[in-house]
């Protein structure tokens, strides 16, 4: 067991500092035997660890390896099992249980009793002994550093001694001479009493080479000697080299004095140079004209260098002197001031300009209320122009306090939420009451209608009603986010007292797009043109002035926004507003999209109703609406897809493509309950002249546009609908032929298809060409019948003989069918009553066939070449079956031809 504890002391702990005190093999208890070793240690360095670890023979069994240590303040039990019996089992008790078996009682014993003794030295909590006789739990020997071998590293705390162990390692040097003595004698392991005197002689023998040695070296001690008696010669220098020191000494705290003052130097210019604000900023801050360029720029500058003066990284220390201190609370106030009094101005410039864009936009709409005028004659003699008011000169002044806002936004966060608040809510309310009357004067010019005014006394006079919203506006002196409730009562009167619109407005339901007036549609078409062309740039020059104004520009993370879920009318700033605490938005483009939201909240609603309006007096308006208003979206997505503008004109080409959709689902309901005169013909319907006109009036609109795809869509479900509703038109109807019905109407599609070049519509204009010709050519031979009766009949009678199997020339033979039978039947059709039956065939077409289609010539034509081909049948057979008999008809081809012509030009 001493190899063993000689070896893990060299190989595992030695390498950590650690000694090692007791040692125990142990295995498992209840497992299968795997001998391990519990080893107690101490570290040699100061405070002192006591530690318990657990060792184990590596795999291959060449070597030990530490697996787990505990360190000895985390046992709460050792339970020896049997205080009296000698028994190798024995419980650790630290957060879990460790039961163990000894390889013998008296280790387990010895392990003990070096816990325990371990525990009384070097713990204060003192650990429980279960079932351990009293004999093992005996006070620790102490042990003078006397006693310890000087081999050993000791560590020693507070004047107690360690438990030390009797096993002194020794070190290689000495180990490897052992070996050498023992090697020469042969005696030294047999007889140990023989190789102890050997040692015993030479170790005299030593001690006398040793005084031989001090003996020899006398002449060494007198050199010695004469050298202590020189160095007391230069005893003097001493005293010279003591005065240098005290000079050298003298000069380095001179050194470090001038070392000392310069620094002290560099820090009172560093804080000179850095928190010494200039007394021509403080002035500027303090009294500088916000009015003025000028001043605007010397305010400017002057806040840049407060805040740099703010903003200096202190040394350490610094923060410690009161001058600092002073300094610190001085430009505090100063910002606060500042800020509050820059705060106060803008809170002024925003109501000043809100005042004086109220005063344009009541001399603009004052006209509209005067009584006793037409309403769409004053708008005429006053010039009003369909346009928004320009807001740039606004934005130039306001441009000028950016940097400002910058500083403000930076500096005093809650002022500046509240002049964002502040500007929404009077630009809100400005930009309603510009746009509802700038899309009151768009449907006045689309209609040429208007509201009805009222009487001029129940009018406020605009001097008076300017002056009510601005006291009100303005609120309390001096307090930034103050109630703007009274902006809620502001309501422009010309957009308030103007008459309903809706008992001029045309009706879809009762009458067809093609009674509407070209004109009226273009007209339309350009005023719908010119509201898109006025917002966008409206639009986009608030945002523009945002960005810029409020520093929004940066697409970064900041304070400051809102959700879409949040209310609106509250703003982007409503929440920990008093506190000034910025609120967490996802990035500065998000704050820009809920301002402008904010700002023009009303510009969707209006829009909306403009296109309801243009939808109610002709459905056909929403193919214009549909065109001009993506081609607004597509420009507007290129800039930036999710702005306002793209956002807000994404959800209107919604609403205009659902009303697209519907004048496509009312076309086709119409072609469905479309009903036909019982005692008329029915010549072209009228959902196919719809068609034609939807077709034309597309074609012109959608040229070269964005949505294309969306006409095509149409064309497809209305080209459908109109074949199918046709031909039930057709089977329906009880004056005119099916025939002619299906003949005309198809007609009319094709010759519609073609002249517009539909290129989705080709299969269907194939198709339409078919069933014209198919119906053309069904009515010819129903109608022309068989003109000849019984010429039909008897040449009937001829080819049923010949295909019984009698030859052509043999049919004459034939007592039915010989050539006086023959010639009696021709007789009865001279050219007379053949021309007659064809005069009466011509009047019964002309009656079936309506004049706009003008297909009465195409007809008889056809009825012509099919009663020639009928003549040409009956020749063939006369002459096949009645050769040399020299039967001819009474009249010829020539004939035909002749009363065809005839018939056609007396009619």
């Amino acid at each position: 067991m001493t190899a063993i504890k000689h070896a893990l002391q060299r190989d595992i702990f030695t390498p950590n500092d650690e000694r090692l005190l007791s040692i125990v093999n142990v295995c498992k208890a209840g497992k299968k035997k795997k001998n391990c070793f519990l080893c107690a240690t101490v570290t040699t360095e100061r405070p002192v660890q006591v530690k318990m670890v657990k060792v184990k023979k590596s795999d291959k069994g060449d070597f030990y390896k530490r697996q787990i240590a505990w360190l000895l303040r985390d046992l709460a039990v050792v339970d020896a099992k049997d205080a009296i019996k000698e028994n190798p089992e024995f419980d650790l008790h630290f957060e879990k249980i460790y039961k163990w078996v000894a390889s013998s009682t008296a280790e387990k014993n010895a392990f003990i009793s070096c816990i325990w003794k371990l525990n009384q030295r070097y713990l204060r909590k003192k650990i429980d002994f279960v079932n351990v006789s009293s004999q093992l739990l005996e006070e620790l020997p102490k042990v003078t550093e006397e006693s310890v071998p000087s081999g050993e590293n000791q560590s020693v705390t507070g004047g107690d001694e360690e438990v030390v162990d009797v096993y002194q390692e020794l070190n290689a040097r000495e180990e490897q001479d052992i070996e050498i003595m023992m090697e020469g004698c042969e005696c030294a392991i047999s007889n140990a009493e023989a190789f102890a005197e050997r040692l015993s002689r030479e170790l005299q023998v030593l001690d006398g080479a040793n005084i031989q040695s001090i003996m020899a070296s006398e002449k060494q001690v007198n050199i010695l000697m004469k050298l202590l008696d020189e160095a007391l010669k230069e005893e003097m220098l001493q005293s010279v080299k003591e005065q240098m020191d005290q000079i050298s000494e003298s000069n380095h705290l001179i050194h470090l004095s001038n070392t000392n003052n310069v620094k002290l130097l560099s820090e009172i210019e560093f804080l000179v140079n850095h928190m010494d604000l200039a007394k021509g900023h403080i002035k500027a801050l303090q009294e500088g004209d916000l009015a003025s360029s000028r001043g605007i720029e010397a305010c400017t500058n002057a806040a840049d260098a407060l805040l740099q003066c703010m903003n200096v990284a202190l040394r350490p220390g610094h923060d410690m002197l009161l001058a600092v201190k002073q300094q610190q609370q001085r430009f505090s106030d100063l910002r606060e001031q500042f800020a509050r009094r820059l705060a106060s101005h803008l809170n002024n410039v925003f109501v000043q300009q809100f005042t004086q864009a109220l005063l344009q936009l009541y001399n603009r709409s004052y006209f509209l209320s005067v009584p006793g005028h037409d309403q769409s004659s004053t708008l005429a003699q006053h010039s009003v122009e369909l346009a928004l008011p320009n807001h740039h000169p606004f934005h130039r002044d306001l441009l000028r306090y950016a940097k400002l806002m910058e500083w403000l936004k930076s500096t005093d966060y809650g002022k500046y939420e509240g002049l964002t608040k502040n500007y929404m809510d009077y630009l809100s309310r400005l930009y309603e009451r510009e746009i509802k009357d700038f899309f009151e004067v768009a449907k006045i010019k689309m209609t040429g209608t208007t509201k009805e005014s009222k009487k001029f006394a129940t009018l406020p006079r605009k001097e008076s009603a300017v002056k009510q919203e601005t006291e009100s506006l303005h609120g309390s002196s001096g307090k930034l986010t103050g109630s703007t409730s009274s902006l809620n009562k502001l309501s422009v009167q010309s957009s308030g007292n103007r008459r309903s619109q809706s008992s001029s407005l045309l009706d879809m339901g009762n009458m067809s797009a093609s009674d509407l007036d070209v004109a009226d549609r273009t007209k339309f078409d350009k005023i719908f043109e010119q509201v898109l062309s006025e917002l966008e740039p409206l639009c986009l020059a608030e945002q523009d002035f945002i960005s810029k104004f409020f520093k929004l520009q940066q697409h970064q993370s900041m304070p400051g926004t809102m959700t879409e879920a949040e209310d609106l009318d509250g703003g982007p700033f409503s929440r920990q507003h008093n506190a000034g605490v910025p609120l967490p938005v996802s990035s500065e483009k998000d704050m820009i999209r809920q301002m402008m939201i904010k700002i023009f909240r009303c510009i969707e609603p209006e829009l909306n109703n403009l296109i309801a309006l243009g939808d109610k007096s002709d459905s056909f308006n929403s193919l214009y609406m549909l065109v001009k208003m993506s081609h607004h979206v597509w420009t507007a997505q290129n800039v930036d897809p999710a702005s306002f503008l793209s956002t807000t004109l994404g959800n209107v080409l919604v609403t205009v493509k659902r009303n697209f959709d519907k004048c496509i689902s009312n076309q086709i309901r119409q072609m469905e309950e479309v009903k036909i005169s019982k005692k008329s013909k029915v010549g072209i319907l009228p959902f196919v002249a719809e068609f034609e006109e939807f077709a034309g009036l597309a074609e012109s609109i959608f040229k070269n546009a964005e949505r294309r795809g969306d006409l095509d869509k149409a064309y497809t479900k209305l080209i459908r609908g109109v074949f199918v509703n046709v031909e039930k038109v057709a089977n329906e109807s009880q004056k005119t032929p099916r025939d002619v019905v299906m003949m005309e109407n198809f007609h009319h599609i094709f010759a519609t298809l073609s002249r517009l070049k539909i290129s989705c519509l080709e299969a269907e204009k194939k198709e339409a060409k078919q069933k014209y010709t198919d119906h053309l050519q069904s009515y010819v031979i129903y109608s022309l019948g068989q003109p000849l009766e019984k010429l039909n009949h008897f040449f009937e009678g001829v080819e049923a003989r010949v295909a019984q199997g009698i030859r052509e020339e043999e049919v004459s033979y034939q007592l039915a069918f010989n050539k006086q039978e023959l010639r009696k039947v021709i007789k009865e059709y001279p050219g007379k009553e053949v021309k007659k039956g064809l005069d009466n065939l011509y009047k019964k077409v002309d009656k079936h066939l309506c004049e706009e289609e003008n297909l009465l010539q195409v007809v008889w034509h056809s009825m012509q070449d099919e009663f020639i081909r009928q003549y040409k049948h009956f020749e063939g057979l006369i002459a096949r079956c009645y050769p040399g008999s020299g039967v001819t008809m009474e009249f010829t081809i020539q004939d035909i031809l002749d009363y065809c012509s005839s018939i056609a030009q007396s009619h």
